[in-house]
C-alpha cells in the first residue's frame, strides 16, 4: 500500500471515529434570499406544588415568527432578522371554569411587539443581539426567548452556552435529524438580584430541569420542541411551594422569496439601514422588578401613627403579620421617615420598631437607627434588643456589622450590654462568611476585635463572652485559640471554649480537635471539672467517633464517679435509639462486646438522666427533644440542659437549648466538703442558644447574700431570656425563564417569641423548681410572580400558628433519694392558610381566595415510665392527697 493511500485510509478511519463520538457534523444554514414563515406556540401555567390550594393560571400565547438573512461575512457569520407578528394571547384564570380568555393587546404593545430584532448567527450559535435598548424590558425578554430556540449545535458534546436564561451548562446528543439539548439550569450565571437566607433550612429548595428537541432536514432547522420546569418550595415543609411548567414549539410553515441580502459589508451600516435604532444587547434576559401600587407607605402611616396602637403580644400571629408589613414598608423608606417613627413611636413600642428596623437592613433605615440609638444613654433593654436583633439576621450586611462596630467602639456602656455586643458581633461575622464574604474589611475588623478582648481578658466572665462570640462566628482559622483555653484555662473558660467547639460543623472537628478533648476527657495534664470532661466526651461521641474513643470512653466512665457514669452511659443508650445520631453504628458494633455492654457498666446506679426523643416527623423536618439531667453525688442538681433540635437535609439546627446550672447547693443545706477543701461558689445561672446563635449567659444569683437578697425581694416573675420579633426567613429569587417570562420567588417567615425561665429555690422546703416557657408564632409569606408584557399573575400561601410549650422540673432535696418530676407539655396550636390567585391582563384583573384552618390537640410528652412514676408522688403529695 503507497503511503499516499495510506494516509487517505487514516484520514477516513479518524473521520469515521470523529463523526461516531461527536454526532453528525451538519452545517446549519438559512439560505439568502429567502423569507421564512415559523409558528411560534408558548404555554406556561404557575400553580402550586400541593393539591389542596388553587391550581393556578394558565397562559398561552401563539405567534407568527418570520426569519431572513441580512448578510452573510467572509467567515460565514449571517445577521438574521428575527420578527414576531399577529401575537395573540389568552389566560385561564383560576376559578374561571369556562374557555380560555382573550387578552386584549392595545396598539402600543403589539407595534413594540412586532419590532424586529437582528442576531449574529453561526451554524447555530448566536453570537450577538441587536436591538432597541429603550424597549420595555418585559418585551425584549419576550424576544430573547424566541430568539434562545436558535441557540444550538449540530455535533454531541457539553459546552457553555448562553440564552435567555443565563450563561449555562448545555449537553448536545444528536442522532439521525434530531437533536436533543439539556440545560442545566443550576449551573447558569446570570446578572444577580435577589438574595437568601444564610440557613439553608430556613431556604427554598429549587429543582429546575430544561430539555429541547431540534429537527433539522438538510441542514435547515424544521421543529423546536423546549419544555422547561422550575418546582420550588420550603426545605422544612414541600407541600408549601409553587411549580411553573414553560413550553415553547417553533415550527417552520414555509419558506418564500425573501428580501435580497445586502452587499454592504459593514454591519453598522447593514443595521443603520433598518428601521429604527439598534444597539447592541445582552443575550440574557434582564431583571424586571414589579412597580408595587397597593402596597403600603411609612409615610402615610406616618400621618396617622398617633391614633394607632400595635398591639405587642408577640406570641399572637396577628402581631408577627404586622411586624413583616414594617419590615416591607420600612425598606422603601426614607431615613427621615424612619427616624420620625422611631422618635414618635412610645415606649412599649420601640422594640418592635428597632427590631422590624434591622430586619428591614435597607440603607437608610440603618443609618436612622444609627442616629437614634445612643449606646451611652438608652435602656439597656433596648440597646439589646437591637444586638439580638442583628445577631438573628438571616442574611446579614456589611452595612449592619458596621453599624454594630461603631456603636460597641469607643464607649461606655454596662458590662450586660458590651457581652451581648461581643456575642452578636461573633454571629454576624460567621453569617457574613457564610456568604463569602470573610475579606470584607469589617469582618477582619470585628475579628481582631474579639480576638483582642480575649487575651486582654481580666475577668473570667469577660473570656467566657468573648469564647462564645468564636463559637457564634464558627471560623476553622479560631480552632487552635479554642483548643488553647480548653486545654489550659480555668473552669468555666473551659467549659466555655468546649462549648463553642460544640457550635461547629462536623467537618471542623478535626484530629487535632478530638486528641485535645481526650486530654480533657482522661485528664492526662491536669484535672478537669466533670462537666468540661462530659463536654469532651460528647464532642468525641458525636463527630464520627474512631471505635476507640468509644470503647476507652465507656470503660473509664465509672471513674468520673455514679451520677457522671450514670449520666454518661445513658447519654450513649440514647445515642443508640436515635436513627440520625452519627455514631448509632459504631456504637452498635461496639455494644455488641459483652465485655462492654454488661451489667457492671449499664446498671443504672445513680439518678441523672440523658433522654432524647422525637417530637414531630415529616418527609422533609425531624425534630427532637433532649434532656440531660446531671446530679452532684450528694443527690444536688448540677446541669439540667433541655434542647430542641430540627434535622434536616443533613443539616442541623438548634432551634432552643437553655441550661441552667447551679454550683455550691451542698454548702447552702449544710454539707460540708472535704476538710482543707473549698467548696464552689454558691451560684445559678442560665444560657441559651436559638437557631444556633448563642445568647449572653445569666447568672440568677451568686453568692449566699445575693440569694437571700433575691429570695426576699422576689417579684416572683420569670427572668426573659428572649422576647421579640425574628426575621427567620428572608428569600428573593429572579428565575428568567427561557421563554423570556420572569419568575420572582419571595418568601419572608417572621417568628414572635417570648421564653422565659425561672429557677424558685424553697430553702425550708428543701426544693427547687425551674421552669422554661415557651409561646410563640411562626408566619409564612411564600409568593411567586410571574410577569410577561401582557399578563401579571400572583401566586399566593399565607401560613401561620401559634404554640405554647412549658417543661417544668421539681426536685425535692429533704427525701433520699432526691425525688425529681420533668414535665414538657404543649397546649392546643391553631394554624391557619389562605392562598391566593391574582392575575392582571389587558384591562382585565381577577382574585380568587381559598383558605383552611384547624388546631391541633394539647399534649402531654411521656419521658421515661421512671419520671412518671416520680412525678405521680410529687404532684400527690403537693396537692395534699
Amino acid at each position: 500500500m503507497g503511503w499516499w493511500a495510506l494516509r487517505g485510509y487514516i484520514c477516513l478511519l479518524c473521520c469515521s471515529f470523529l463523526s461516531t463520538t461527536r454526532g453528525s457534523p451538519w452545517m446549519l444554514s438559512f439560505q439568502p434570499g429567502t423569507l421564512y414563515h415559523y409558528h411560534y406556540a408558548l404555554a406556561v401555567h404557575l400553580g402550586p406544588v400541593a393539591g389542596l390550594s388553587p391550581s393556578g393560571g394558565w397562559l398561552r400565547a401563539q405567534a407568527m415568527v418570520k426569519m431572513h438573512q441580512l448578510h452573510r461575512d467572509p467567515s460565514r457569520d449571517d445577521l438574521l432578522q428575527v420578527q414576531i407578528q399577529d401575537l395573540k394571547a389568552q389566560q385561564e384564570p383560576e376559578g374561571a371554569g369556562g374557555p380560555p380568555v382573550d387578552i386584549a393587546l392595545n396598539k402600543e404593545l403589539q407595534s413594540d411587539l412586532e419590532k424586529p430584532v437582528f442576531i449574529s448567527w453561526s451554524s447555530g450559535k448566536i453570537k450577538a443581539l441587536y436591538g432597541d435598548e429603550t424597549e420595555r424590558t418585559l418585551i425584549t425578554n419576550l424576544k430573547r426567548g424566541v430568539v434562545s430556540l436558535l441557540q444550538l449545535q449540530a455535533h454531541t458534546g457539553t459546552i457553555m452556552e448562553e440564552d435567555a436564561s443565563g450563561s449555562c451548562q448545555v449537553t448536545y446528543t444528536v442522532s439521525n435529524h434530531s437533536i436533543v439539548k439539556t440545560k442545566d439550569l443550576l449551573s447558569c450565571t446570570k446578572p444577580k438580584m435577589g438574595y437568601a437566607s444564610v440557613n439553608k433550612m430556613f431556604g427554598i429548595q429549587w429543582q429546575p430541569y430544561s430539555r429541547s428537541l431540534y429537527v433539522v432536514k438538510n441542514s435547515l432547522l424544521q421543529s423546536v420542541l423546549a419544555e422547561e420546569s422550575h418546582a420550588l418550595s420550603l426545605v422544612l415543609r414541600s407541600t408549601t411551594g409553587v411549580k411553573i411548567s414553560s413550553k415553547q414549539e417553533l415550527k417552520l410553515v414555509s419558506s418564500t422569496p425573501g428580501p435580497a441580502v445586502a452587499a454592504e459589508q459593514s454591519l453598522e451600516n447593514i443595521l443603520a439601514g433598518t428601521q429604527g435604532q439598534h444597539q447592541p444587547l445582552a443575550i440574557a434576559s434582564l431583571p424586571f422588578r414589579r412597580v408595587c401600587t397597593h402596597c403600603p407607605s411609612l409615610r402615610a402611616y406616618l400621618k396617622t401613627f398617633d391614633r394607632r396602637r400595635v398591639k405587642m403580644d408577640i406570641s399572637k400571629a396577628a402581631t408577627t403579620w404586622q411586624f413583616q408589613k414594617f419590615i416591607q414598608m420600612l425598606r422603601g423608606a426614607k431615613k427621615r421617615d424612619v427616624l420620625q417613627l422611631l422618635k414618635k413611636a412610645p415606649e412599649e413600642m420601640l422594640p418592635f420598631m428597632v427590631e422590624a428596623a434591622v430586619a428591614a437592613q435597607s440603607v437608610p433605615a440603618l443609618a436612622a437607627l444609627s442616629d437614634f440609638l445612643d449606646f451611652s444613654k438608652e435602656p439597656r433593654t433596648l440597646l439589646e434588643t437591637f444586638l439580638y436583633a442583628a445577631a438573628f439576621s438571616p442574611r446579614p450586611t456589611k452595612e449592619l456589622l458596621r453599624l454594630v462596630l461603631d456603636k460597641l467602639e469607643g464607649k461606655q456602656m454596662v458590662p450586660e450590654v458590651r457581652d451581648t455586643g461581643m456575642v452578636a458581633l461573633g454571629s454576624l461575622v460567621g453569617k457574613l462568611c457564610r456568604q463569602q464574604l470573610c475579606g470584607l474589611q469589617e469582618v477582619e475588623h470585628s475579628m481582631e476585635t474579639i480576638l483582642m478582648g480575649l487575651r486582654s481578658a481580666k475577668k473570667e466572665h469577660e473570656a467566657v463572652t468573648h469564647l462564645l462570640a468564636l463559637g457564634n462566628a464558627q471560623l476553622p482559622s479560631t480552632i487552635p485559640t479554642l483548643l488553647e483555653y480548653a486545654e489550659k484555662g480555668p473552669t468555666a473558660v473551659a467549659a466555655a471554649a468546649i462549648s463553642s467547639l460544640r457550635q461547629f460543623p462536623a467537618q471542623h472537628i478535626t484530629s487535632e480537635v478530638k486528641r485535645t478533648m481526650r486530654k480533657i476527657f482522661h485528664e492526662k495534664r491536669k484535672s478537669y471539672e466533670k462537666t468540661c470532661r462530659l463536654a469532651a466526651a460528647e464532642i468525641l461521641l458525636d463527630n464520627t467517633p474512631l471505635p476507640m474513643d468509644v470503647i476507652n470512653i465507656l470503660l473509664a466512665a465509672h471513674q468520673l464517679g455514679t451520677e457522671a457514669a450514670t449520666f454518661l452511659l445513658l447519654k450513649v443508650q440514647s445515642s443508640l435509639h436515635a436513627n440520625h445520631h452519627p455514631a448509632r453504628k459504631i456504637m452498635n458494633d461496639i455494644m455488641r462486646d459483652p465485655r462492654i455492654n454488661n451489667y457492671n457498666h449499664f446498671s443504672k446506679a445513680g439518678i441523672s438522666s440523658s433522654f432524647s426523643g422525637p417530637l414531630t416527623a415529616t418527609k422533609e423536618l425531624l425534630s427532637t427533644f433532649g434532656l440531660d439531667l446531671l446530679f452532684l453525688e450528694g443527690g444536688f442538681l448540677r446541669k439540667s440542659v433541655s434542647d430542641f433540635s430540627l434535622f434536616s437535609h443533613d443539616w442541623h439546627l438548634r432551634a432552643a437549648q437553655v441550661t441552667i446550672e447551679a454550683q455550691g447547693m451542698e454548702s447552702m443545706l449544710g454539707e460540708n466538703t472535704l476538710e482543707g477543701e473549698e467548696g464552689p461558689e454558691l451560684m445559678a445561672g442560665m444560657s441559651a442558644i436559638f437557631f444556633n446563635v448563642q445568647l449572653r449567659p445569666i447568672i440568677f444569683f451568686q453568692g449566699y447574700s445575693d440569694l437571700m437578697a433575691k429570695v426576699l425581694l422576689s417579684s416572683g416573675e420569670p427572668t426573659n431570656v428572649v422576647k421579640g420579633n425574628l426575621l427567620l426567613m428572608d428569600h428573593h429569587q429572579v428565575i428568567p425563564l427561557q421563554s423570556g417570562l420572569q419568575a420572582t420567588v419571595k418568601l419572608q417567615g417572621g417568628l414572635g417569641l417570648d421564653i422565659s425561665a425561672n429557677v424558685d429555690v424553697n430553702i425550708w422546703e428543701q426544693e427547687l423548681k425551674t421552669s422554661v416557657n415557651t409561646r410563640g408564632s411562626l408566619t409564612i409569606d411564600f409568593q411567586t410572580e410571574l410577569d410577561a408584557p401582557f399578563l401579571q399573575t400572583t401566586l399566593r400561601s399565607q401560613t401561620e400558628a401559634e404554640t405554647s410549650i412549658y417543661f417544668d422540673t421539681i426536685l425535692r432535696f429533704s427525701s433520699s433519694p432526691v425525688l425529681m418530676c420533668l414535665q414538657l407539655r404543649e397546649e392546643q396550636v391553631p394554624y391557619r392558610e389562605i392562598f391566593t390567585v391574582s392575575t392582571f391582563a389587558g384591562n382585565q384583573s381577577s382574585t380568587v381566595r381559598k383558605g383552611r384552618q384547624g388546631t391541633m390537640p394539647a399534649r402531654e410528652f411521656a419521658l421515661h415510665q421512671a419520671n412518671s412514676e416520680m412525678c405521680h408522688l410529687l404532684l400527690m403529695a403537693e396537692e395534699g392527697v
